[in-house]
């Protein structure tokens, strides 16, 4: 079993590799806004989120499954010496792209109006999904050869262009935002209306950025990918197998295998489309003016959103490199290294996403007055109720993935409609019961994560019959957490009234209760050597905690 866990759990280095870039490029957007939401404010945070809901849901439909489906195609198919059908599989997928992201790019353009202004009663919101239009296709192309190398076991170049990709983003975005809101001024105040037409267009520049990065990384991948030709071409001169795979047989795995991703991801995305619309349109016929729904919907996609995305991206990281590996020890019938990933991947996820919760939860009203100068009490209660949505969402993300991985691909897409429903029915309630506002929308996504928690277990302990060690996973993680969460609260009251600087109070509370939560975490043994050594630079963890007595074999 030594040798099985060694082999089983590679998928958790590189897991953690595209965690670590996955997390850098979060900070990063997450820096960027605060610049960004200070030139266009509220409003024009409303207007770029609802643009990116919208481009994000046929994003999804057009390329977001692509790189996920062509890593698991890739990656079975190397596993069996196959090389040509792997080569096939990446040919194959780069025309699908080609066809998809342009047609994905075309609706998005010649529909803004329609989906904007007619759908989400956010008219304003087309100038910037116009200009995010042509970046589907580029993302489409990206997710090929992203998924390809991430099917040879390597999320290196993934990682790395996705931080590039976010670096440029920023610049860009920061840069275009300022000089296009100067620019709507302008035009808003011949039309009468500047405040509305700054916030439009600046919200349209910061899509620029976008755009941008993903060029980047393009070309990265490109670069990427004609270094590597030589090595895979011998490769494929080595490979001797015959029945080598047709391209309407490889067309046909993509499509069998794209589908059932497409569909999970796109219920959840279409649940933000659902919210935002079902929340407008009654919230307008409740009274509230559309300044006050603007900047409710501002707070809650530009800044609530953006800051639990931070660990839950760590999850969506896991996921992608947990499929291929996982899809392999499926086929192979090696159930104890399917039990052993899915059970360390589970835990990996809870020791982030349980103690990143507890800590918005508690420094949420500071975290969002350091980062967006927003003090609002509101503010703090989205925060507040909504910090459970990032185990909710960290636990449904993997889950999804983990299903996939072995082969139940219709599974996540059932009980992804179901919670919709779910999620409808409540949220409906809560507004129009409760008058609950923009709280209605933040309880309602936490009971849709909560549904596909459970249905998405009852399934894998149903066809894995995968275990979850309850203590290790869960138990310890939170109880750590909540001793993490009393130390960050009274340190951050102190600094306040020590020396009443919201930032560096704020800094220092994080910095204590990351060390507090390890420290706890190591005594209560929630994680041992060989699972720590596993992680990137791991070994200098244990070298610490060997040192001061907390880590025993």
């Amino acid at each position: 079993m030594g040798k099985s866990k060694n082999s089983d759990a590679s998928f958790l280095l590189q897991g953690s590799i595209l965690a670590i870039a996955s997390f850098i490029s979060r900070i990063v957007g997450l820096l960027y806004r605060m610049p960004l939401k200070a030139i266009i404010g509220k409003v024009g945070n409303d207007y770029y989120g609802t643009a990116f809901s919208i481009y994000n849901i046929i994003l999804i439909i057009s390329s977001y499954s692509i790189p996920l489906a062509v890593s698991k195609l890739v990656a079975s198919r190397m596993g069996n010496g196959h090389v040509k059908d792997a080569y096939r599989v990446f040919k194959g997928a780069l025309f699908f792209a080609i066809i998809s992201g342009g047609t994905g790019g075309l609706l998005l353009y010649f529909g803004a109006d329609f989906f904007t202004g007619t759908l989400l009663k956010t008219p304003l919101s087309a100038i910037a999904l116009k200009i995010l239009a042509p970046t589907l296709f580029v993302v489409a192309i990206l997710g090929v050869f992203r998924g390809f190398f991430q099917g040879l076991n390597t999320m290196i170049p993934s990682a790395f262009s996705q931080v590039a990709e976010q670096i440029l983003n920023a610049i860009v975005s920061i840069v275009a935002a300022y000089m296009l809101f100067s620019y709507g001024k302008n035009v808003g105040e011949m039309i009468g209306d500047p405040d509305n037409y700054a916030a439009a267009y600046g919200a349209a520049g910061g899509t620029i950025g976008t755009a941008s990065g993903a060029l980047l990384a393009l070309v990265f991948m490109l670069f990427i990918y004609f270094a590597y030709r030589k090595r895979l071409k011998r490769r494929i001169k080595r490979d001797r197998h015959r029945g080598v795979e047709s391209y309407g047989e490889i067309m046909s795995a993509l499509l069998l295998t794209i589908l059932p991703i497409l569909l999970s991801t796109t219920v959840y995305s279409i649940s933000t489309i659902v919210d935002q619309g079902v929340f407008k349109n009654i919230a307008f016929m409740q009274g509230y003016s559309a300044k006050q729904i603007s900047e409710w919907w501002g707070v809650y996609s530009g800044q609530f959103i953006v800051l639990t995305n931070v660990p839950i991206s760590i999850a969506s990281s896991l996921a992608a490199s947990s499929v291929p590996s996982l899809s392999k020890a499926f086929h192979a019938r090696d159930y104890d290294g399917v039990n052993y990933q899915i059970s360390l991947a589970t835990r990996f996820i809870m020791v982030v996403s349980i103690p990143s919760a507890v800590g918005m939860a508690i420094l949420g009203k500071p975290l969002n007055m350091l980062l967006f100068q927003d003090p609002d009490q509101t503010t703090m209660m989205i925060m507040l109720l909504g910090a459970l949505s990032i185990v909710l969402f960290g636990l449904s993300t993997l889950t999804n993935g983990l299903l996939q991985g072995i082969d139940r691909m219709k599974t996540p897409v059932i009980n992804a409609v179901i919670s919709l429903i779910i999620h409808l029915v409540v949220l409906y309630v809560l507004m129009e019961v409760f008058h609950l506002h923009i709280y209605a929308v933040v309880i309602a996504n936490n009971v849709y994560g909560l549904c596909v928690c459970i249905l998405n277990d009852l399934a894998l302990r149903r066809y894995s019959g995968a275990y979850v060690d309850l203590g290790k996973t869960y138990v310890i993680p939170t109880l750590a957490s909540l001793i993490m969460g009393v130390a960050v609260y009274v340190v951050y009251k102190i600094l306040m009234v020590a020396i009443d600087s919201n930032a560096l109070a704020s800094l220092v509370s994080i910095c204590v209760g990351i060390a507090i939560y390890f420290i706890v975490l190591l005594m209560m043994k929630g994680l041992t050597e060989e699972e720590l050594n596993r992680i990137p630079k791991g070994y200098l963890v244990v070298r610490f905690a060997k040192k001061f007595g907390l880590l025993h074999k």
